[in-house]
């Protein structure tokens, strides 16, 4: 696993210990905001980390590849310019959108990227 791209090593353990048989981890990058820890990729789907509800409850949701509708980047530069402080990922699933923002925009490229590719 040493391609894996990731932010933080207790983010990437938590992925680890929940994968099924033949799942690999792509990349695992904190969130940044409100409600969201992390955002994790692999080859079957997206693994979102919901802080979120009351309580100091959290959930992890997987949504698989084949559920996604629509994926969008939205970043404070252009696409092709040299300095990212932020980006943001929107991911449609049927009529609920997740919003998840990360420090550097280079991160909700890859996300992006590696969703149209499983998506395509």
């Amino acid at each position: 696993m040493t391609d894996v791209r990731f932010d933080r090593r207790e983010q990437l353990h938590q992925i680890e210990s929940g994968l099924l048989e033949g799942e690999r981890i792509i990349a695992v990058y904190d969130a940044i905001g409100t409600g969201t820890g992390f955002l994790g990729l692999t080859n079957r789907r997206v693994i979102i980390q919901d802080k979120s509800f009351v309580g100091k409850r959290f959930a992890i949701t997987s949504i698989p590849y084949s559920k996604i509708t629509s994926v969008s980047v939205v970043s404070n530069k252009s696409w092709g310019g040299s300095f990212f402080s932020t980006g943001s990922i929107a991911i449609g699933v049927g009529a609920h959108t997740y919003e998840v923002e990360f420090r550097g925009a280079d991160k909700s490229h890859h996300v992006h990227n590696v969703i149209l590719h499983f998506i395509s």
